[in-house]
């Protein structure tokens, strides 16, 4: 028997590094989304990406926005054309990774900001079934035409709702949005990693874990194992193995 409890530990366990993990992928040009992602990555476990575009030192906002202004309609004249969209910096990312991405994203003349655009034409299509949560800022611009673009370019993404919208007057108080905005998109359920194992006719452990490795709740039922052995045999696993 502790032979067989070991065993169903050391799956459930594996399962926590495998499964339900977030990537969130942001371009700033103020540093407002900057200063939300940071601000996210303390409430909860994921990996970031920032964007940046390949050609330095353009100043998108001068003379009205002109040169961001001139890349968006690039875009939307031809959004089918890989040249439409300027260069960014080579990023390497694994989408099989994750089940979640959270795109935080600025807002350009009512779309979302260029470099951003970019990332998601070449990677959108490898996000088909992830969960897709929305963050956007801006000054006072509805967000709608930034969520039509994410939709565009993750066709197949499936998308969360509320999207998170934290204009430029409100960043100081962006803490709080975010901790409800989790609250209301269900995150932790969404990243939860729910394990059935040791199924042989007689036995079945199932345990829920949310991202963070933190068992939420366990259910022994019909499995003859009891709380302490099971308690025994997941110190000793995760001492071991667990990945944070």
């Amino acid at each position: 028997m502790k032979t067989r409890v070991f065993f169903i530990m050391a799956a459930l366990f594996a399962a926590i590094t495998t499964n339900a993990k977030t990537l969130v992928v942001y371009y700033s040009f103020t540093n407002n989304v900057h200063t939300i992602v940071s601000d996210l990555s303390t409430q909860i476990d994921a990996d970031v990406i920032r964007i940046e575009p390949a050609e330095k030192g353009i100043d998108y906002a001068a003379n009205g926005y002109a040169e961001g202004s001139a890349l968006i309609s690039a875009i939307r004249n031809n959004p089918n054309d890989a040249a439409s969209y300027p260069a960014i910096d080579p990023v390497e990312v694994n989408m099989a990774d994750y089940d979640m991405v959270i795109v935080a994203a600025p807002l350009w003349w009512s779309q979302m900001a260029a470099p951003l655009q970019t990332f998601l034409f070449q990677h959108g299509k490898e996000m088909a079934g992830k969960h897709i949560a929305l963050i956007v800022s801006s000054a006072s611009s509805g967000i709608s035409s930034v969520v039509g673009d994410a939709k565009r370019l993750i066709p197949e993404g499936n998308f969360l709702e509320p999207n998170l919208w934290i204009r430029s007057s409100q960043v100081s108080n962006r803490h709080s949005m975010i901790e409800q905005w989790l609250k209301d998109i269900n995150y932790t359920n969404i990243t939860s990693s729910i394990s059935a194992v040791g199924r042989d006719g007689e036995e079945e452990a199932l345990a829920t874990y949310n991202i963070g490795g933190q068992r939420i709740k366990t259910d022994l039922s019909n499995t003859g194992i009891s709380i302490k052995q099971y308690k025994k045999a997941g110190k000793t696993y995760s001492k071991k193995h667990l990945r944070r």
